[in-house]
């Protein structure tokens, strides 16, 4: 029995039987991840049973503590703790681990059990996702209680991380983990599982510096905690660890905890095989021999521990009625407060939230980047929730917020820094960004989002496939977007990027065409609520006229028809920067008596959505299309058809003004009247 205070025998027998579920449930399916379930049992049981703030039967409750498991391989830890817990997940659902339309996938899909507060796996993801959900929660008690001293708000709470070597390892970690000092993020808690072991064996092979200093460096609090002489986790320093990171308020905290992957399985503890292997039925019999329980059962849970282990339902819900009652006072104290906190929740738009967002005269040409930084102004005046910035590129990707402070703690010394100011600055930390944008879209109240040019999208793929996966409204502004770009070069230029971007299913792609559609863009992204990346330019574009063209409204469809003519030969169908040059080369090719429709394209996502008819409408079958976009021609040839012509860059560019770059690579009114020629 561990010298825990409260701690009891049926304690120890319920880690014993999770340990045991966790090699039963893999040696069943015949595949999974045992080693690090069965290691980590006892951590996360201490972390459910006596340290996580929730209510096992409100998965939702808004007063709860988060838990991510980073390390998403090792699903069974969490699993078996929502079982235990009462979460819903029943013993049937650990049998049918990893099995098709189970609750116990092989990793932690958000949205799909209850308690997984995101979908882990991609190793570096949840500790770097963590933090802006410790982030989002600093923020959002900026604006519902402000005034609370510090540590007394009903809003604060803890961030709780189990992660492996592997997260640690990924890039992704340093990035978010140095912003994550620098932000003073003391409810963010990290337990760090080292156990020295991965596929490959030794961790050692490749990861050998010092941890414990690295995060010091970075301005955490680091508590080491050593295995107990047997191998088993020291339950009494952990806790003691846990308590420590729930009184230092000032810096997140990182728990190194030593451990033995798979204890206390004779053979298969320490080792490799066990990260990613069944331990084989007579290793899982000589385990239960070792933990003192029947070898011969499989699944067993007895009846006295599983109603031991989920009295935590009894303790979740007396502090969530200690919460209400907090919560009421709040209300009553602040009712303009809950108002707001009502309209976050129910993700809602106040009336009249757009009424600010600027209408685009004709007649100056302004990039739609520039577009983009008013309407973010815009929207801010009316959205109090709607915050972000960018890596480090805010000048150029226009995504300050006029008067809204940087956010950045207290104590920095940097001008304008706000504890819970609007501007993020993210540092030149892309992927970081899409995870931490990620972590404030997750947490649930808030409306987000970061920049960088288009080009280092690649920088933050992961995260942003990750939020198409987890379907969330997370928003990415990439600048910059294409050979516009000029002078940079090739380094800078995207090329191949528009069709990748758009390979990500649900992800919603938006390339607008002028200032309006820019406009029009944010309007339904922030109603539509997907994750999306809006491109936009870095040169000067024409603001359409729109008394001769249709109106930007068209833009929530999609694809519309810009500019018809009567009896169209051929249909122009452009994105972006090149939306302008299909209207030039329309008025060229009707003075030869050639008439054609521009159709502006600023999200097929959009328009794939849209009903056959309006499809037809738009795109009339029978008549050649050509599609002008200054990237690879890729994903054009499902509109366009076997017969049309695509206008794309099939090369990377160069470095010369983009006026040059867009004639030398055949981007001009002649190429796209030769190449309508050709196809009529």
């Amino acid at each position: 029995m561990s010298a825990l205070t409260g701690w009891t025998e049926l304690d120890d027998r319920a880690v014993a039987y999770a340990r045991a579920l966790a090699a039963d449930a893999v040696q069943k399916v015949g595949n999974g991840h045992p080693g690090t379930a069965m290691s980590l049992a006892p951590v996360a049981y201490s972390l459910f049973q006596r340290h996580l703030v929730h209510d096992p039967s409100d998965p939702q409750w808004l007063g709860r503590d988060r838990f991510i498991l980073s390390c998403g391989h090792s699903s069974l830890t969490l699993y078996i703790q929502l079982f235990l817990s009462g979460y819903g997940l029943e013993m049937k659902d650990l049998e049918s681990f990893r099995t098709w339309g189970s609750l116990t996938p092989g990793h932690p899909e958000y949205g799909h059990t209850a308690g997984v507060e995101m979908t882990t796996g991609p190793l570096g993801q949840g500790v770097a996702t963590a933090v802006g959900m410790a982030m989002a929660a600093r923020y959002e008690r900026g604006l519902l209680d402000p005034d609370a001293p510090a540590n007394t708000s009903i809003f604060d709470h803890s961030i709780w991380v189990i992660c492996s070597d592997g997260d640690l390892q990924e890039g992704v970690s340093a990035e978010a983990h140095s912003l994550a000092g620098t932000q003073e993020l003391g409810n963010l808690n990290i337990i760090y599982d080292d156990n020295r072991i991965s596929i490959e064996g030794d961790t050692h092979n490749a990861f050998t510096e010092d941890v414990s200093a690295r995060y010091r460096a970075y301005g955490w609090h680091v508590i080491e905690v050593s295995a107990a002489k047997d191998g088993n986790v020291d339950l009494a320093a952990l806790d003691a660890a846990m308590v420590a990171a729930k009184k230092e308020t000032k810096k997140p905290t990182l728990i190194r905890m030593s451990s033995v992957i798979a204890w206390p399985a004779p053979k298969a503890q320490g080792t490799a095989a066990s990260h990613g292997s069944a331990l084989g039925e007579d290793e899982v019999k000589a385990t239960k021999v070792a933990l003192g329980l029947n070898p011969d059962e499989h699944f067993a849970m007895p009846p006295e521990v599983l109603s031991h282990a989920r009295l935590v339902k009894e303790r979740g819900a007396q502090s969530r009625k200690d919460w209400d009652s907090k919560f009421a006072n709040w209300k009553t104290a602040h009712p303009d407060r809950a108002i707001l906190l009502e309209r976050l929740r129910n993700r809602e738009l106040p009336v009249g939230w757009d009424s600010d967002i600027p209408v685009f005269a004709t007649g100056k040409d302004v990039a739609t980047r520039a577009a983009s930084g008013e309407v973010i102004n815009a929207l801010a005046k009316k959205l109090p929730e709607f915050w972000g910035g960018s890596s480090d590129l805010a000048g150029s990707n226009n995504t300050s917020i006029k008067g809204g402070g940087s956010f950045l703690p207290s104590s920095s010394v940097i001008e304008g820094a706000n504890p819970y100011g609007r501007i993020i600055h993210f540092g030149i930390r892309e992927h970081a960004m899409g995870s931490i944008l990620n972590g404030i879209t997750l947490h649930g109240l808030t409306r987000s989002f970061g920049g960088t040019f288009a080009v280092f999208s690649d920088y933050m793929r992961p995260a942003v496939r990750l939020a198409a996966l987890m379907n969330i409204a997370s928003t990415f502004v990439w600048t910059h977007d294409s050979i516009g770009v000029g002078e940079d070069g090739p380094t800078h230029q995207p090329i191949e990027h528009f069709a990748a971007l758009r390979a990500i299913p649900g992800l919603d792609v938006v390339r607008p065409g002028d200032a309006n559609e820019v406009a029009e863009a944010w309007k339904k992204i922030l109603v539509r609520g997907r994750a999306t990346g809006i491109l936009l330019s870095r040169q000067n574009l024409p603001v359409f006229d729109r008394t001769q063209c249709a109106p930007a409204s068209g833009t929530a469809h999609g694809a519309y028809i810009l500019k018809d003519a009567e009896n169209p030969r051929a249909i122009l169908i452009a994105t972006g920067s090149e939306v302008s040059l299909a209207i030039d080369a329309q008025t060229a090719l009707a003075a030869e008596g050639i008439n054609v429709r521009v159709v502006s394209a600023p999200c097929l996502e959009w328009f794939a959505e849209q009903d056959q008819d309006y499809k037809n409408s738009v795109l009339s079958p029978g008549v050649v299309k050509v599609s002008i976009e200054v990237g690879i021609a890729q994903g054009w040839r499902e509109l366009i058809g076997d017969s049309g012509v695509a206008i794309s860059l099939e090369h990377y560019g160069a470095s010369a003004d983009a006026k040059r770059l867009f004639k030398e690579f055949g981007f001009s009114v002649d190429n796209i009247i030769a190449q309508v020629k050709k196809a009529i």
